[in-house]
């Protein structure tokens, strides 16, 4: 049976808009997961240390076979390859890539808990969400509408060819 998982990626080293445009190629070839959608590039203010380029962001929409753990396997192998180095919380990165929510599943545990536990207090990656699906309902209850609404803006700008591959 598969799960409908929504990804969200970022980048803001090494051409950020052609790393996203690398790596949803990459997701829709995981094995077992079909792409449904992917949302546009946005361009954001980094969270967190601000000596660092802004951000290029956007989402994809899986549909997989995968379990949770094996998809997030499947993404850390994705960052890796693209060169992604954790030296520091919240610093600059070559490709990130979070599991947002997967399914109606609410997963807490020492390598992963989804729905992803920051998605309140990020406009970049919530906006891209509801470009995907406008009525996504979290496993809580919550719609992605509402906590859009709520959201603390991030200088939140969407991104239009040629910016982007």
């Amino acid at each position: 049976m598969n799960t409908d998982a929504f990804i969200g990626l970022g980048s803001n080293l090494q051409e950020p808009a052609a790393q996203l445009a690398r790596a949803v190629a990459e997701l829709a070839a995981l094995p077992d997961t079909t792409l449904i959608a992917q949302s546009p590039f946005y361009a954001s203010s980094p969270v967190g240390p601000q000596d660092q380029p802004d951000f290029v962001n956007g989402a994809v929409w899986l549909s997989t076979g995968l379990d949770a753990h094996a998809l997030l396997d499947q993404l850390q192998a994705i960052e890796k390859a693209h060169g992604r180095e954790r030296l520091r919380h919240w610093g600059p990165r070559t490709l990130d890539l979070d599991l947002l929510v997967f399914g109606s599943q609410m997963l807490n545990d020492d390598r992963l808990t989804v729905p992803h536990r920051e998605l309140p207090n990020r406009d970049f990656v919530l906006q891209p969400l509801l470009d995907l699906k406008p009525d996504l309902t979290l496993p809580t209850g919550t719609t992605v509408n509402a906590l859009r609404a709520q959201c603390p803006d991030n200088r939140l700008r969407q991104l239009h060819p040629p910016d982007y591959p």
